[in-house]
C-alpha cells in the first residue's frame, strides 16, 4: 500500500497535462526535437536555475538521457524558461515547472498542458531519488515529453521506470523544498506566482580539495556554525592526509549541513556527524563522497580538543561521524584516526558538555547548521 502522498502525486501526475480542467483544441504534434549537440558537448555541464524563491543547481545527465539534456539546455539558452512558474507542487513531494503558458496568468486553468510532445522516451533506469528532476508525459504517451519537468524533494520510488530522468539537484534542495511547501490551491496550483527568473548552463566546477598539497591542506579551517556557537578547527593533514581531504570534500558538499550533536559522553567526547542524525536525507552528489575510510592511526594523543574520526569494530570504518575529546581521551590514542584540532570555540565546546543528556543524548537538540571553510 503506497503512502497518501504518493497516491496523490501518481493522480496529479496520471493528469499531467490537464489537472482535471479542459484539454486544450488539439493542434497538429510538431516534429520530434534532435540534438544539435554531441554527447561530449554535454558532459560535465549542470543548469543553474535562478527563481524567487533562490538558486537551485542541477547536474545534467546526457549519458543517461541524451535528447532530454540537449532539449532543455537549448531551452535555457533560448530562455526558454524565463518567466514560467511553478505550477504544481505537493508538499516535500514534488514541484513540477516548464510549462511556457505560465507566463499568462489568465491562462490558468490551461496550466500543465503547454510544451509538450517534444521528446521521444529514453532510459527510464534512473531512480528518482531525493532530488532527482524527471520529464512529465501525458498518461500512457510514453514519446509525449517536452519542456515540462518535475523535481522530487524525497525519494519517489512509484516513478521508477515511468519517467525520464535527465538531471539531479546539487546545490539547492532546500529552494525545492520551500517551493514545495507554497501557500496552494486544491489542485497544487501556488496562489503566488513563483517563477523562473533564469536558466543558464556552466560547466561543472572542479572537485574541491583534490589536487591541493598536504601543505595547502594544513592552511584550510573548518568552521562549525552550531545553535550554541561556532566552533573552528585546524586540519591535520600530517597526521591523516586521507581522511582530511574527504573531510573537507563533504564540507564543501554540504554533508555536515543540518547534522545533529547526538552524543555528549560526560568527561570523555562530543560526537556528530552521524547520517541519521542529519535533519534531510542526502542529495546523490553528496552520498557518493561517503565511504569507508582506511585507518590513519598515528601516536597524536587524544586530549580537550583533539578531533577523531569515530568508527565501528572495523578500523576501517569510519566515514562521516567524528568526535571532540572534552575529557580523558588517552585510551582512545593510536584506536582511531586524528585529523584536525580545535582552535577556536572551545567555550562553545565545553558549553556542550555541561548540557543535560538523557543517557548520552542531549535533552535539547544540538544543531550543526552549516560547515564552512576558510584560510588560517
Amino acid at each position: 500500500m503506497w503512502p497518501m502522498t504518493t497516491l496523490l502525486l501518481l493522480l496529479l501526475l496520471s493528469q499531467a497535462g490537464s489537472t482535471a480542467r479542459p484539454q486544450p483544441v488539439k493542434t497538429p504534434q510538431p516534429a520530434f526535437f534532435t540534438s544539435p549537440y554531441t554527447l561530449e558537448e554535454m558532459k560535465g555541464k549542470q543548469a543553474v536555475m535562478e527563481t524567487t524563491l533562490g538558486t537551485v543547481v542541477l547536474q545534467l545527465l546526457p549519458e543517461t538521457a541524451p535528447n532530454h539534456v540537449a532539449h532543455f539546455m537549448t531551452l535555457a539558452r533560448d530562455g526558454g524558461y524565463t518567466g514560467t512558474i511553478f505550477h504544481r507542487v505537493v508538499r516535500n513531494g514534488i514541484i513540477q515547472g516548464g510549462d511556457p503558458i505560465t507566463r499568462d496568468p489568465a491562462r490558468v486553468k490551461e496550466y500543465g498542458s503547454g510544451g509538450m510532445n517534444r521528446l521521444r522516451a529514453e532510459s527510464r533506469t534512473e531512480r528518482h531519488t531525493s532530488g532527482a528532476v524527471t520529464a512529465i508525459t501525458f498518461a500512457g504517451n510514453e514519446d509525449s515529453a517536452g519542456s515540462q519537468f518535475m523535481i522530487c524533494i524525497g525519494d519517489q520510488p512509484a516513478f521508477d521506470g515511468q519517467y525520464t530522468v535527465f538531471a539531479r539537484v546539487v546545490e539547492g534542495l532546500e529552494v525545492v523544498q520551500a517551493i514545495s511547501a507554497a501557500d496552494a490551491d486544491a489542485e497544487g496550483v501556488p496562489r503566488n506566482r513563483i517563477a523562473i527568473t533564469n536558466v543558464t548552463i556552466r560547466d561543472t566546477p572542479p572537485e574541491p580539495f583534490v589536487n591541493e598539497t598536504v601543505g595547502e591542506l594544513a592552511s584550510i579551517s573548518a568552521i562549525l556554525e552550531t545553535t550554541m556557537g561556532d566552533i573552528e578547527l585546524q586540519m591535520l593533514p600530517d597526521k591523516a592526509p586521507v581522511t582530511v581531504r574527504r573531510f573537507l570534500q563533504m564540507v564543501a558538499a554540504g554533508v555536515y549541513d543540518g547534522m545533529g550533536v547526538h552524543r555528549v559522553a560526560a568527561n570523555f567526547v562530543i560526537q556528530t556527524g552521524a547520517l541519521y542524525h542529519r535533519s534531510q536525507p542526502l542529495l546523490a552528489s553528496q552520498q557518493r563522497l561517503v565511504s569507508n575510510l582506511p585507518p590513519e592511526f598515528t601516536d597524536t594523543p587524544n586530549e580537550p580538543g583533539v578531533v577523531s574520526m569515530a568508527r565501528g569494530d572495523d578500523p576501517g570504518s569510519g566515514s562521516t561521524s567524528f568526535f571532540i575529546c572534552i575529557g580523558s581521551c588517552s585510551a582512545l590514542t593510536g584506536k582511531y584516526t586524528v585529523f584536525a584540532r580545535v582552535t577556536g570555540g572551545m567555550d562553545v565546546v565545553n558549553a556542550m558538555a555541561a548540557v543535560p543528556v538523557n543517557g548520552e543524548a542531549p535533552v535539547t537538540p544540538i544543531l550543526v547548521k552549516t560547515v564552512r571553510t576558510g584560510k588560517r
